[in-house]
């Protein structure tokens, strides 16, 4: 017994020393994964976290940028809360990460959620996604200006659709271009299908339109069932798709909407550990492989360190905030 009691305690410290190899912090500043890193995509398979967060991992694993095993987690629900709740679980081990969006501050904003971009340790932002409003390709709508006549004129006749739920992305991403072009906000009518039929509602005729992003719309605009009346980049983007969406912008309406999407690991981490995943993620972005999945998404790069991205955060949740408290969606 006394030798089967020795083995065992042997066996717990080599664990309890393996685990500490994998969280310890930096040594002079520097710092590498001691093993797997997991990045958690807070959706199902298949959309904008989901897919940005599969093309990172497959460009750092195919130029060999991270050693380390990367294995992608979907965790869907509450709109990217249950994703985030799971890493914030994490704290102080630096191999865990998820990627993140504009809902990490609408969601906390508008009660939904309790945890918010602040409880984490931003690493860098990687992309910038813009958002379309697509309608049937017979709507009587040609226009961003088209459709918001019509809204000026009776806004509750107007079934805009989308994915996320009322006071996130896709919701607010309408609200703040119809806010510029003179629609009375507080009146629009938002539905919101997260079991992801939002296209076919517009293809029904259930929906009017769809408020989405700009790769979701490229398939049915190549078919020839839905028209992209504009999106909320700057300028035009390029493609030969994409090429042919007007921004809400060329058409006299000025505002735009910016879906950034970056990485975050849990609280704790320290300098040297940052400075890793900082670099590994700048690398990626500026890689041709990275730049042709750009180009096949139509986002554009919008990297950022982590200094910067915490920056830009506390900029986003004034700006966001206040558009959320004139619809009357805060808490």
């Amino acid at each position: 017994m006394k030798n089967l009691s020795m083995t065992g305690l042997f066996i717990l410290l080599l664990i309890m020393t393996a685990c500490n190899d994998q969280t310890a912090g930096s040594v002079n500043g520097e710092w590498e994964p001691k093993g797997p890193i997991e990045i958690v995509a807070p959706a199902g398979a298949g959309g904008g976290w989901d897919t940005t967060a599969r093309s990172v991992a497959q460009v750092m694993e195919e130029e060999n940028i991270v050693e380390e095993d990367l294995g992608i987690v979907n965790k869907p629900g509450g709109g990217g809360a249950v994703g985030w709740a799971y890493v914030d679980r994490k704290q102080n081990n630096p191999h865990h990460m998820f990627i993140g969006s504009p809902p990490l501050v609408f969601i906390p904003l508008n009660g939904q959620s309790q945890i918010g971009y602040e409880d984490f340790t931003p690493l860098a932002n990687m992309i910038a996604d813009y958002a379309a409003f697509a309608v049937a390709d017979d709507a009587k709508w040609d226009d961003l200006n088209e459709l918001f006549e019509d809204m000026k004129e009776n806004p509750q006749d107007i079934t805009v659709v989308g994915t996320s739920s009322p006071g996130s992305m896709d919701h607010m991403q309408f609200v703040k271009i119809a806010k510029a072009a003179g629609v009375d906000i507080t009146k629009i009518k938002y539905v919101s299908s997260q079991d992801g039929g939002a296209m076919t509602q517009i293809l029904n005729g259930n929906a009017d339109v769809f408020s989405t992003g700009v790769a979701e719309t490229i398939e049915q605009v190549r078919a020839g069932k839905i028209k992209v009346l504009g999106i909320t980049a700057e300028e035009r983007l390029e493609g030969e798709t994409l090429s042919q969406f007007e921004t809400a912008k060329e058409q006299g309406i000025d505002a735009t909407f910016v879906n950034w999407r970056g990485f975050f690991g849990p609280a704790g981490m320290d300098e040297g550990q940052i400075k890793y995943y900082e670099e590994a993620f700048k690398e990626v972005s500026d890689s041709e492989a990275f730049k042709e999945i750009r180009e096949k998404y139509g986002w554009q790069e919008m990297y950022m360190t982590s200094e910067e991205y915490k920056d830009y955060l506390d900029e986003q949740n004034a700006e966001l905030g206040e558009l959320l408290e004139e619809m009357g969606l805060t808490e």
